[in-house]
């Protein structure tokens, strides 16, 4: 029997070899920037038209961006802000650019913390005020006399968490400000984010919008063909798998970065094999590989209580199918927190998750009527139930609540 340190070397020496898929893999990850990205032509020459002001010392109107994830929002903004600081340099003009994912910086302090870097202010990882490190901004930046461009990328992650105090205080700054300025780019995949913000935020940031739509099967196929030259080596590539590719994320909602994992994916599941082309068999398995892990890091990354009532649909479509109505799902929910040590959410609170839960797909939930007795809502697990087990199985919390038989589903009449 092969020990393991042995089966590794193999599977290392391997890839060592060198691919006979993938030239370059690099392109079909979500950050590449390429050359040339089609059918976002209007994108950019709109964006380029707002931001030329500040190669001459001018501020640009702030512009709110928005669209479906994967419609080439990130990259439009990328792309046009690189080239503005190209011929920025070339001119000698005095403009400064700043990108920050606000997902992932994930708190106002960050978010700042960030912007001071790129000016060059030095700031510690923790400790400050918000306020203060806001003032330490503002200084800096105003001894700088830069025109300074900031986009903030997912904005709405960042406003739905911690309210939008932060983008009021950026969108009002240059009230205070005489040598330098600051132009705010926003980018949000959220189409409702404008209802969320303060009026007096909403016509600052506002000056300037720009939608962007999703892409079409055929709009896909031309950006897979174009990454494809660069990502594959040549005749690697079925003209079926990249068709398949373009249809499946045409189907959910003209997703582009959707139809790049399904071409990676597809073209590492070859690779591994040893095989010499990428065919649709892979591509459908490569589906499935993502929809997984989608769906297993979802559930992995929720709070507490919203697994708990994962846990409760799964009990309820496990004894007793018929029952799993608003008010019965709270009962057991209830239960359930009492089984596991924890203090139960307001029945309101509850169903607030529900809803959650049902946007991401993970819970499936229907108004049914009961006639004189009013209205109510039926939930029902919207993933397979081994799926719930496997991931909660993980939590030490969670292992041996599978093994329980609740009370309040065993006394209820068949």
């Amino acid at each position: 029997m092969k020990s393991q340190d042995h089966i590794l070397d193999e599977v290392f020496n391997h890839f060592l070899k060198g691919s006979k898929i993938f030239r370059n893999r690099e392109v079909l990850r979500h950050d590449y920037v390429p050359d040339n990205l089609p059918h976002r032509k209007e994108q950019i020459l709109h964006l380029g038209e707002i931001t030329a002001p500040a190669l001459s010392g001018s501020p640009c109107s702030n512009v709110l961006i928005y669209g479906k994830t994967g419609t080439g929002k990130t990259a439009v903004v990328k792309f046009v802000l690189n080239k503005l600081t190209q011929k920025a340099k070339e001119l000698g003009s005095t403009v400064n650019v700043c990108f920050v994912n606000c997902r992932l910086a994930g708190t106002e302090y960050r978010v700042l913390a960030t912007l001071c870097t790129n000016i060059n202010i030095k700031v510690p990882f923790t400790g400050l005020a918000v306020g203060e490190i806001f003032d330490r901004f503002k200084e800096n930046l105003e001894s700088q006399g830069i025109i300074f461009i900031v986009a903030l990328d997912e904005i709405d992650a960042l406003v739905k968490v911690r309210g939008d105090s932060l983008l009021y205080e950026l969108t009002r700054i240059n009230e205070n400000l005489q040598r330098s300025k600051v132009s705010i780019i926003g980018i949000s995949n959220d189409l409702k984010f404008k209802e969320s913000l303060d009026p007096r935020v909403l016509s600052t940031l506002s000056e300037e919008e720009i939608v962007f739509k999703p892409y079409t099967a055929d709009e896909l196929l031309d950006i897979l063909m174009e990454r494809a030259k660069i990502a594959f080596y040549n005749d690697v590539l079925t003209e079926g798998a990249v068709k398949l590719c373009a249809a499946l994320a045409a189907a959910e909602h003209g997703d582009a970065r959707r139809a790049l994992d399904l071409l990676r994916v597809a073209g590492e599941i070859a690779e591994r094999r040893g095989e010499k082309k990428i065919t649709e068999t892979h591509v459908r398995e490569a589906q499935e590989r993502i929809e997984h892990d989608q769906v297993y890091e979802a559930i992995k990354s929720l709070p507490t209580h919203s697994k708990i009532i994962l846990l409760t649909a799964y009990f309820l479509s496990k004894f007793n199918t018929d029952r799993s109505v608003t008010g019965e799902i709270y009962n057991l929910y209830s239960e359930i927190c009492e089984q596991l040590g924890v203090s139960p959410l307001t029945q309101r609170r509850v169903s607030g998750l529900i809803n959650e839960l049902d946007i991401l797909g993970l819970l499936n939930s229907r108004v049914i009527s009961l006639g004189r007795y009013g209205r109510t809502k039926k939930i029902g697990l919207g993933v397979p139930r081994k799926v719930i087990v496997e991931v909660l199985s993980e939590d030490e919390r969670f292992r041996a609540i599978f093994n329980y038989k609740p009370k309040y589903l065993m006394a209820l009449p068949e």
